[in-house]
């Protein structure tokens, strides 16, 4: 079992050139495993431990980026990893619209809206989109609706197979919104079979104990990268390898 302490992410690895025919087989994290998700403040520390290699992160080059919230969450949540882009020459902001209450229809629509507004604001130049958990799930469906305002993707901890199926609170979901997992999961694989031109990171981690890490593994787009880091799923917004990883990418997307 891996261990809580930071390290360097592992290559990243590219899926198949043909999406699937049907979702992939994932399954949701174990209980442990959601119960370790107590570890988040260790994740938070290892900040401390990485502060040498963030400082010599590569800078930016003044691109816009948004940064999109988890379920219940709101921009609050992204904001040392708003605090650590802008550091680095990133013109980096909150996606600006309040708690991310999982209505996900209405969310894209909204985030497909802002972005293109923040497009505008930013003298016509696309947007990065980076989505933590459902986050990530809007920033790819605005980046497949809105393509022209949308520069690249990155998302980590995100649901992309099954949407809730394969996490920690599906129960809780078909009890409080009563949801059809199965129904869901075919309906989520017909739009990621349609995927996006955009560069798109992936990050996972196989301790996620909130969403299962399979799910979190991009197979439908040829471009995309998929790159692990140890953590949990809680501390993934504050974690050093996250950060490392996202600066890394905008560097090599220049």
């Amino acid at each position: 079992m891996p261990t809580d302490h930071p390290h360097e992410p592992s290559p990243a690895h590219r899926p198949a050139s043909i999406p699937p025919d049907r979702p992939p087989e994932c399954e949701p994290p174990s209980r442990l495993a959601t119960f370790l998700e107590v570890r988040a403040p260790l994740d938070w520390l290892g900040v401390a431990f990485k502060l040498p290699q963030l400082a010599r992160a590569p800078r930016g080059d003044g691109r816009p980026i948004l940064l999109v919230p988890g379920y219940l969450a709101d921009g609050l949540s992204m904001t040392p990893l708003r605090s650590f882009l802008r550091a680095l020459g990133y013109r980096a902001s909150d996606w600006g619209l309040g708690r991310n209450r999982g209505d996900v229809e209405d969310d894209i629509q909204r985030l497909g809206a802002r972005t293109v507004e923040a497009r505008a604001d930013f003298d016509g130049a696309p947007l990065t989109l980076i989505g933590w958990s459902l986050g990530g799930v809007l920033c790819r469906e605005v980046a497949r609706l809105f393509p022209d305002s949308v520069r690249e993707v990155i998302t980590f901890g995100t649901p992309i197979v099954g949407g809730p199926k394969y996490t920690a609170v599906a129960d809780r979901m078909v009890r409080e919104k009563g949801l059809d997992l199965p129904a869901l999961e075919e309906d989520i694989h017909r739009r990621n079979r349609l995927g996006f031109p955009q560069a798109v990171t992936a990050i996972f981690s196989k301790s996620d104990g909130v969403v299962g890490w399979r799910s979190c593994v991009d197979c439908y787009n040829p471009q995309a990268r998929n790159v692990e880091v140890r953590g949990s799923h809680v501390g993934l917004g504050i974690n050093p390898e996250v950060w490392l990883t996202i600066a890394r990418t905008l560097a090599n997307g220049a």
